[in-house]
């Protein structure tokens, strides 16, 4: 029996689909290779309109497939089918899916393909509890050696007035440090070179206990503590909650990566504040200049958001001011896209054509500074994990600092530091050797 899963989306989701994949190999089921499967989950998004239409497409695709081969099993599962009423969507268009659950009760894949192989009925479950049991002990099938992620905590209470998430993954729930810190060490002793701690805003991690018996930054430096040669990156910060200690612990340990990824979303106080972000343009300035005094090689990459009901061009500039003032080493930027269910939809929208003409202007202006930036690597040695080959055989991986590098090598080199020496840019994208300077 062979299983295939799509995933779409964030990081989380990714890592979500490596426990679907254990839960599916427990069951018998092998990863299929090409378009012969028994099963297929679709691991879904719902941040903005077009990923959902793009996993509804594909989903509309199997009609066929399904009625040629029945006993095909269809589920559907993560942030999307966790909408308020999208199962019942989601059956009255796709009647042949089998399994509809929420990004909350993933752990119920397993009871749901038995019920439908046994009794032959199907498994709607989408639970409105918003703060589910944090579940320890989780295994999976990790699919990104030498990189491994590790959930610190589930959920978020931001309530940004544009964002589906604290919906459709219910309020902060943190794993216990213990947990954690041990989960770190086994990867480390069995190998993997680059953890990525993962979270909607792991900055808040720890709010949610009794006592408040350690936060963001204790565990970070915990973590850090672990003997190897392993790296950490963390992943997302918000930037009302990111402190000074944390900064410091940063700057304190080579374990951890000098990268910080900081959403911005806008650089006006207006826009920020109907987002619900609960900072200014001058406090995130601030972060930034903190960051600059204790790491001064530290990237920092941010998410931007253009077109966000009533953004006048005034608010675009401001945006734009505060890309030319932070220059960013890389910009994740997208168009505003209405979710039902969130106070953003209500307001009135700005047309398309516009957010399509400053998104334009925007990316061009962050592909300057990355160009630019990229020059300053050139002739300078950095060390790089090295993660994975590209097309045309030769190597790839990232400094530190976060920033993606090609260079000639043997793929037994996978997994292993190698120090770099960059010899040339283009755009984003750096070129080296390996070398045994330092």
């Amino acid at each position: 029996m062979y299983y295939k899963i799509n995933t779409y989306g964030c990081q989380m989701n990714v890592h979500e689909s490596e426990r679907l994949a254990k839960t599916l190999e427990e069951l018998g089921y092998t990863e299929s290779k090409d378009d012969n499967f028994d099963i297929v989950v679709f691991n879904t998004c719902c941040i903005r309109d077009t990923a959902e239409q793009k996993i509804l497409g594909h989903i509309g695709k199997l009609k066929k497939i399904k009625r040629a081969n029945p006993k095909l099993i269809v589920a559907v599962v993560g942030c999307m089918s966790g909408q308020k009423g999208k199962s019942e969507e989601l059956l009255k268009k796709y009647p042949f899916i089998d399994i509809i659950l929420g990004a909350n009760n993933l752990e119920e894949l397993k009871n749901a393909i038995l019920t439908l192989q046994n009794r032959h009925k199907k498994t709607i479950l989408t639970p409105d509890d918003e703060k589910p049991e944090v579940l320890e002990n989780i295994e999976y099938t990790r699919t990104s050696m030498p990189n491994a992620w590790v959930n610190i905590m589930y959920g978020c209470n931001n309530f940004c007035t544009y964002c589906i998430v604290p919906y459709v993954r219910g309020r902060e729930r943190s794993r216990k440090p213990e947990a954690i810190i041990n989960e770190c060490k086994t990867l480390i002793e069995s190998g993997y070179k680059e953890i990525t701690l993962l979270g909607q805003n792991v900055n808040s991690y720890g709010n949610d206990f009794e006592n408040n018996e350690i936060d963001f930054a204790t565990l970070l430096e915990k973590i850090a503590q672990i003997p190897g040669d392993y790296r950490v990156r963390f992943m997302t910060s918000h930037p009302k909650d990111l402190n000074e200690k944390v900064i410091d612990i940063i700057a304190n340990y080579d374990t951890l990566c000098k990268n910080i990824h900081l959403p911005i979303q806008s650089g006006s106080n207006k826009i920020l504040k109907a987002m619900n972000r609960h900072y200014t343009r001058e406090n995130y300035l601030e972060i930034v200049k903190k960051i600059r005094e204790k790491m001064t090689l530290c990237g920092i990459t941010t998410d931007i958001m253009v077109g966000f009901p009533g953004e006048t061009e005034e608010d675009f500039e401001d945006t734009l001011d505060i890309v030319s003032q932070v220059q960013f080493s890389g910009a994740f930027t997208y168009i505003y896209s209405p979710r039902k269910g969130t106070p953003a939809s209500t307001m009135e929208q700005i047309p398309y054509e516009i957010k399509s003409k400053r998104i334009q202007k925007l990316i061009k202006a962050q592909n300057e500074i990355t160009k630019k930036l990229s020059r300053t690597y050139e002739g300078n040695v950095y060390r790089v994990l090295v993660e994975d080959t590209k097309e045309n055989g030769n190597l790839c991986g990232r400094t530190d600092c976060g920033r993606l590098v090609t260079f000639c090598g043997d793929k037994s080199l996978i997994g292993t530091f190698k120090n770099v020496l960059i010899t040339a840019s283009q755009s984003a994208s750096l070129f080296g050797t390996i070398t045994e300077e330092k």
